[in-house]
């Protein structure tokens, strides 16, 4: 068990403790969100020149998950601060410099579509805009947003990245899941930022261009994009699976539920499916992850990849579905924890990176060339 992963299983339970309030308020408690930096989530994908890990996608996988059994909001969280760090890998040097220059623990977000307009300046970029849903933006040392800029007469999408002090935020996050991510408005406005702290989403995208080494900074973005949102989703839906059969099995033990004898039969069918489905999504992102983790990673296996994240979501949602619908009445509570995971879920299976259609389409053309 790697450092990452063991350091998951305490943050996990104490997100766990805190679930609830996280849901209500709509953002996790500071505590946790300082648990997630110091178990090392923000310095994961960080270069190793800029003291940070420069770690796999397998153990990031891992124990996102790991976090996701104990709070999905929290886990979204550990994922995208590991995300953003990765992206911010592609600025040059004196940038990296910049953002890291407190240390690898520094916490950035990332707005990934280009909602910024910026307009060229001496030295640099003067950049405005709004990027709704960033995931963590109130515990955010450093943002990087997408802006366009006109190259060629053409909008071409960049990342800048931005100190705390020069944006600010607007509560805007009111939603049915996924409530305890603070996924907030970022506002800048006539914020100048200079071209060392500037790439090219092309390169990001691409997997090129970064100043170091090591594979997690030099592979396609389609090929792991997938992972930090499935991996939350994967935590919780073992969660759930886990109360689902506690109480399941009290119900069985009991021999009866609102005095009508169990159907000991439909339960297991539902306890079979969802436990297989959850485990058939464990093998994807396994394989996915650790394909990432190599340093040549091809056209056709970042088209499987993603076509394997959407499949991945699918399957979760399907084995909550399944749960839900066979845990009662009681699990249909506002309170209920496996109605917030039945939330959770939901509400990621609905994000653009991981759907299947644009996937599909994409694997299609690999397959049928």
């Amino acid at each position: 068990m790697g450092q990452l992963l063991t350091a998951a299983v305490g943050v996990a339970a104490l997100a766990a403790k805190h679930a609830t309030t996280a849901d209500r308020d709509r953002r996790v408690p500071a505590e946790v969100a300082e648990a997630v930096v110091e178990a090392g989530f923000a310095r994961h994908f960080v270069p190793a020149s800029r003291g940070g890990d420069a770690g796999s996608f397998t153990e990031l996988t891992r124990a996102v998950a790991a976090v996701g059994e104990g709070c999905t909001a929290t886990a979204w969280i550990a994922a995208l601060l590991a995300a953003a760090a990765r992206m911010t890998a592609h600025l040059p040097d004196e940038g990296q410099a910049e953002v890291w220059s407190d240390g690898a623990d520094t916490v950035v977000v990332a707005a990934l579509v280009p909602f910024g307009k910026a307009e060229p300046v001496e030295g640099g970029w003067r950049l405005s805009g709004e990027w709704p849903y960033i995931s963590g933006v109130d515990f955010a040392d450093w943002a990087l947003v997408c802006g366009n800029v006109l190259t060629d007469g053409k909008p071409a999408p960049h990342y800048f990245a931005v100190p705390r002090a020069e944006h600010k935020v607007v509560d805007t996050w009111f939603t049915l899941g996924m409530r305890g991510t603070g996924s907030n408005t970022l506002v800048l406005e006539d914020v100048v930022v200079p071209a060392s702290r500037v790439t090219a989403r092309d390169s990001v995208i691409d997997g090129r261009g970064s100043s170091s080494p090591a594979p997690c900074h030099n592979v396609p973005l389609r090929a792991v994009n997938g992972l930090p949102f499935c991996a939350p989703a994967l935590g919780a839906a073992r969660a759930m699976l886990s109360g689902w059969t506690a109480s399941t099995g009290q119900k069985i033990r009991n021999g009866a539920t609102a005095g009508r004898p169990v159907d000991k039969s439909a339960l297991s069918l539902t306890l079979a499916e969802a436990a297989g489905e959850i485990e058939v999504v464990e093998l994807l992102l396994s394989r996915a992850a650790e394909i990432a983790d190599r340093a040549d990673v091809t056209s056709g296996e970042t088209a499987r990849s993603a076509r394997d994240y959407a499949l991945a979501i699918r399957h979760l949602r399907s084995a909550v579905d399944r749960l839900f619908a066979a845990g009662g009445t009681s699990v249909q509570t506002e309170s209920s924890p496996l109605a917030r995971i039945w939330r959770d879920v939901h509400a990621i299976a609905s994000h653009m990176v991981i759907q299947l259609e644009p996937a599909a389409l994409a694997y299609a053309e690999e397959v049928l060339r």
